[in-house]
């Protein structure tokens, strides 16, 4: 395994039970700002019968970004279900159930701190 595709599943497994993130925030954590789909790319190929929790990461603005009526699709929302994630229309609520990495907010707090000032 490449070093991306490590530091992206390390995010990933750190979401916690019943919070999303989203292909960028998770690019970004990483240390791949921007890279979006390579994030899809590395969950994508996931082997079968994986731990990593790849179903809780989701498109911009909380949508479910498996095509509707595939069975990955389903699998999804019925996993963010069973942890108490609400998913309605295909969708998310982010400010409900979304999740940042502790270090990016502290990041992002530290710089609104100073901006302050």
């Amino acid at each position: 395994m490449n070093g991306a595709a490590e530091s992206i599943l390390a995010v990933v497994a750190r979401v916690p039970r019943g919070k999303v993130t989203t292909y960028g925030a998770v690019a970004e954590q990483a240390g791949w700002p921007r890279r979006a789909r390579l994030v899809g790319r590395v969950l994508g190929a996931l082997p079968a019968g994986s731990h990593v929790p790849w179903h809780r990461v989701v498109a911009a603005g909380g949508r479910i970004a498996l095509p509707e009526g595939s069975r990955a699709r389903e699998k999804q929302m019925s996993r963010l279900r069973q942890e108490g994630v609400d998913v309605s229309a295909g969708r998310v609520d982010l400010r409900r159930f979304g999740w940042r990495s502790p270090a990016v907010d502290l990041d992002a707090w530290l710089w609104r701190v100073g901006d302050e000032n």
